[in-house]
């Protein structure tokens, strides 16, 4: 497992911000405490990215990170939840 602290647009580490690599491929975006968004390795039956219902729009921090995480802004993403591109699940059991 690999832990990194995301990085700011001028280039510092940002604190509480995290992409996590698991040993398995997938990556995920934490804010503080809590599992936000997930991107599955594509070799396994559940292929979509994956949101946390409670958390994925928790902050304006979260989701400035978040956007940066999945490369979109927050109307990409709801149109995506929307669509069913992206699914919402508890990712923090």
């Amino acid at each position: 497992m690999k832990t990194e602290n995301m990085t700011s647009t001028s280039g510092n580490k940002v604190a509480n911000q995290f992409v996590i690599t698991d040993d398995n491929g997938n990556v995920f975006f934490q804010s503080y405490s809590s599992v936000i968004a997930k991107i599955p390795m594509f070799d396994n039956n559940d292929t979509k990215i994956q949101l946390d219902q409670k958390y994925w729009n928790f902050s304006n921090t979260t989701g400035k990170y978040r956007n940066i995480f999945l490369n979109e802004t927050i109307k990409d993403t709801r149109a995506k939840i929307k669509s069913g591109e992206y699914k919402l699940t508890d990712l923090n059991k």
